[in-house]
């Protein structure tokens, strides 16, 4: 309004232009009293904000019917799409990764799909499984009612693949770039150099995506397969019988060192162990577990 009247004011000394000056007189003088006198036309701003407020909600319980809708629609397709998230809480005593699926890449890249991964993963922070994550509270609705009003405002299924979580005296975690995997690691205890520790391990998983912490952790029906699998190769061979069992041990001990964490070659440096870089920093120093997520 300042640039209009400086712009009639230019004019006027001008008298290039006929005065344009808005006539910004109101009929009824008595809308511009002060506020001791009565005013029927005032606009109760509260009674908007209300409606404003009523609309919304509407809005948004349609949406998640819609979503109700599409999902039970695209019930058999493939949720093999989506974003991988690992988060700790400030302590870094407590860390999560979830899953958050779509059904396509472009979906999944999406900044505000990732951001919406976020938001989740820092709720799973405070659950302690899929179920109560779904009923958790994120921006005013249930987990479940935001991914059914991500799913009508989207068109694909949107759903939470994987949920895991641990607790220890330090947790690592790591994401692998585009969101493909996550990661979260727990150190036996609180040191220097901790921070670069738990990275470094969190990626060591991400990478080497080992079965078992160690050899006491794989479970025996994969230690039995592996041995067998082994005798069968032997015997392709032609490995005498008598002698299947001591060589199936020293294959099994190569198996354990190539898929458990512990005894894995560290990436960064492939001559010693996982266990021997941890014991590098501090003697006493192990990792308690481990969790590993990815799309697909």
């Amino acid at each position: 309004l300042r640039a209009l009247y400086d712009f009639i004011a230019v004019c006027d000394e001008s008298n290039n232009t006929p005065n344009i000056t808005p006539n910004i007189t109101p009929n009824n003088t008595s809308n511009l009293t002060p506020n001791n006198t009565p005013n029927n036309n005032v606009v109760d701003d509260d009674s908007d904000e209300d409606d404003f407020t009523i609309k919304e909600e509407s809005i948004s319980s349609e949406i998640r019917k819609k979503g109700k809708k599409v999902a039970a629609k695209r019930a058999d397709r493939d949720s093999h799409e989506g974003a991988a998230i690992a988060i700790t809480n400030g302590e870094k005593t407590i860390g999560a990764a979830i899953v958050l699926a779509c059904e396509t890449d472009f979906v999944g890249k999406n900044t505000d799909f990732v951001a919406l991964g976020n938001k989740i993963a820092n709720v799973a922070l405070e659950c302690n499984s899929k179920e109560d994550l779904l009923k958790a509270s994120i921006e005013g609705l249930t987990v479940e009612e935001k991914l059914l009003e991500q799913t009508g405002i989207i068109g694909e299924k949107i759903q939470i693949n994987k949920f895991v979580k641990i607790n220890a005296p330090y947790v690592g975690s790591y994401i692998h770039a585009g969101n493909k995997i996550a990661t979260i690691v727990g150190l036996s205890k609180v040191g220097d150099n901790v921070e670069i520790i738990g990275k470094d391990i969190a990626m060591q998983v991400a990478a080497m995506d080992p079965i078992a912490l160690d050899e006491s952790s794989v479970e025996f029906d994969v230690i039995e397969k592996e041995i067998e699998i082994a005798k069968d190769q032997l015997r392709a061979e032609g490995k005498p019988e008598s002698m299947l069992d001591n060589i199936a041990k020293g294959k099994l001990k190569r198996f354990f060192k190539d898929n458990t964490l512990l005894n894995q070659a560290f990436i960064k440096d492939t001559k010693i162990s996982v266990s021997a870089y941890l014991s590098s920093f501090d003697t006493n120093l192990t990792v308690n577990s481990y969790e590993r997520v990815s799309i697909g």
